[in-house]
């Protein structure tokens, strides 16, 4: 399973339709077939596979795949595998260098951008930042349905005394998943 595996390839973490995850996804999906909740990257040393992501638990950390595929399969959310296309594969290593010198940064549990703690687009984002592989966007926490702030967000924030901070730069799993410098190569 792990011969098809690349340095550098992006696991995209499919999202549940509830919680925070369902949140996240009812501001942020862009196609119908494709939604995200989390993402991290792929690092080959040697035979072993690591992922490197951010997560509520753990922080920033550097994972063994098997370990996080199980996490995933354990909370009932399917892996799939992204690839940059092959002429930006050379941003791959700065990129890998970057992720692993932000692992044991906490988690950014406000989603507002800050240079101490990350979340997990936030997280990939910054590892390719330098070659402009994804890019922020203005947030948007407003539902599609009801063209109101998400109920879900404006109590998330209230909760925290912050504001919603609609309109502010930030990132997600499914606005990264839909770069044109990306491919969707298979679900794990």
């Amino acid at each position: 399973m792990t011969s098809d595996l690349k340095n550098g390839d992006l696991l995209f973490v499919t999202a549940k339709e509830t919680g925070l995850s369902g949140a996240i996804n009812n501001v942020t999906q862009k196609q119908k077939n494709a939604s995200f909740d989390h993402i991290g990257i792929l690092e080959k040393q040697g035979k072993s596979f690591f992922v490197l992501h951010a997560a509520p638990k753990g922080g920033s950390q550097k994972q063994s795949l098997k370990e996080f595929l199980k996490d995933q399969a354990n909370d009932g959310q399917k892996v799939v595998l992204y690839r940059i296309k092959p002429e930006f594969q050379n941003t791959i290593p700065k990129a890998i260098k970057k992720a692993n010198a932000m692992i044991g940064k906490p988690y950014n549990f406000n989603y507002i951008l800050d240079e101490n703690s990350y979340y997990c687009s936030d997280f990939i984002e910054r590892s390719f930042r330098d070659d402009r592989i994804f890019k922020l966007e203005p947030m948007t926490f407003i539902d599609p349905k009801t063209g109101k702030t998400n109920t879900f967000w404006e109590e998330f924030y209230q909760k925290k005394n912050l504001k919603v901070p609609e309109g502010e730069l930030g990132c997600n799993p499914n606005g990264l998943a839909a770069s044109e410098k990306i491919e969707r190569v298979k679900e794990l």
